[in-house]
């Protein structure tokens, strides 16, 4: 428990790694504030709402621009860097880890996101609502000066991601979100994220998971728009381009990072997946980066 309170810095509630953080708690310190804007991967599920004002988060080498009424959710081996706070911001940040998302009593599928999107847009009404929760847990977890029930605050944490997990999915065909495909597409996401760098093939998924291949194209493909070939060579290449940004790495220690036997043949596979030479996408960033 030691290490996960650490993770989470200075929790409120020890028996849980949870954190919430809003405009109104104190802001750290310039220095503990340039290394909070360094990229790094989550290790943490992490979600903000945007209550007023704007601001723009990158993650996974993407830009995505908040405003009045969004909400940014991103999971755990993302890499993600936050922006330097903008004037007049109004928001609530939560973060919570695999433990305290496993004590819950049901399941969120948006948290792995089969829609490919990590923002959600809430209408007036349920906004307020989402507000109003995120209220609630700042007051248990950073205002209130006595430890609160583990249960009230893993309540209030449920109720949240209810809200946002019926959002997600609200103009979403089939109604029922807990359908079996979308649980096989779930367990094929985590397949993924599990056995990346050993670039199991198709077929072997397909048997892990207990499906024919042809049942698993078309699952992924309902889920992601794209084969399971494609979203694992796209998932591949978000890594290759991860390591490339966040670590000092050798085409060749890349190549073997990633599974490939070959260095040559990476490099080629690179270029054809994203477009751009390894050199070239170096280049690139440093040059965005001035």
């Amino acid at each position: 428990m030691k290490d996960k309170n650490e993770k989470f810095g200075n929790l409120k509630n020890d028996r849980l790694g949870i954190k919430i953080v809003s405009n109104n708690n104190p802001y750290p310190s310039v220095d503990i504030q340039q290394k909070l804007l360094e990229p790094r991967r989550l290790t943490s599920y992490f979600i903000i709402l945007i209550d007023k004002g704007s601001i723009t988060y990158n993650l996974d080498l993407q830009d995505l621009t908040l405003t009045d009424g969004h909400l940014l959710f991103a999971m755990p081996n993302q890499v993600f860097t936050p922006p330097p706070k903008t004037a007049g911001l109004k928001y609530f940040k939560i973060l919570f880890d695999e433990n305290t998302l496993a004590l819950l009593p049901q399941q969120f599928p948006f948290l792995v996101n089969p829609l490919n999107s990590q923002t959600i847009i809430f209408d007036d009404a349920t906004k307020e609502r989402v507000k109003k929760v995120f209220e609630i847990l700042n007051q248990i977890l950073h205002i209130d000066g006595q430890p609160t029930d583990t249960e009230i605050t893993l309540a209030y944490l449920n109720s949240l991601l209810a809200e946002l997990n019926s959002a997600y999915f609200k103009n979403t065909a089939p109604v029922n979100i807990l359908n079996n495909n979308l649980s096989k597409f779930i367990e094929f996401k985590l397949m993924v994220e599990t056995h990346l760098t050993e670039q199991p093939s198709v077929n072997l998924i397909a048997e892990k998971l207990a499906l024919t291949t042809t049942s698993l194209y078309r699952i992924v493909k309902e889920y992601s728009g794209v084969s399971p070939k494609d979203f694992f060579t796209n998932r591949l290449m978000i890594e290759a381009q991860r390591k490339l940004q966040y670590a000092p790495l050798s085409v060749k220690e890349l190549a073997y990072e990633l599974g490939f036997n070959d260095p040559d043949y990476f490099s080629r596979f690179f270029k054809k997946c994203t477009g751009k030479s390894v050199s070239e996408f170096l280049e690139t960033r440093q040059d965005s980066s001035r």
